[in-house]
């Protein structure tokens, strides 16, 4: 039975699904627009998601929670994020606190050539 297995397993080990993740958030959130298949952008867009609306929840608050959710940014990202979170933090951020969510869009770009694998473009919506 599979209860509660809501989350897509990509053919991979925990550790590699995780340290995946990780890379292709970063990426997204340096270059604000990456192409992949699409199980992987659907994958990695709830992370997303959810580190934008702790940057944008974090604008006008105490320098003791904006720290903490700049620390909590940082663990999700993994060790040497520290530039990325300050631009997520100042660029990102900021820019969406009039928008309650649906900070990425997926487009859908057709098969691969070479395995005919579904691919996407996820980026970040502009307001």
């Amino acid at each position: 039975m599979r209860h509660k297995m809501n989350k897509s397993r990509l053919n991979r080990s925990g550790g590699h699904r995780n340290a995946m993740r990780r890379t292709m958030v970063k990426q997204l959130l340096e270059h604000e627009r990456i192409k992949t298949t699409l199980p992987k952008a659907k994958a990695i867009q709830p992370h997303a998601e959810k580190l934008i609306t702790l940057a944008r929840n974090s604008q006008d608050v105490e320098d003791v929670v904006n720290m903490n959710a700049r620390r909590k940014a940082t663990a999700l990202l993994g060790n040497g994020s520290r530039p990325l979170v300050q631009k997520l933090f100042d660029e990102i951020g900021p820019r969406y606190t009039s928008r309650n969510g649906g900070y990425t869009r997926i487009l859908k770009l057709g098969p691969r050539r070479s395995d005919g694998a579904e691919m996407a473009l996820i980026e970040l919506v502009e307001e």
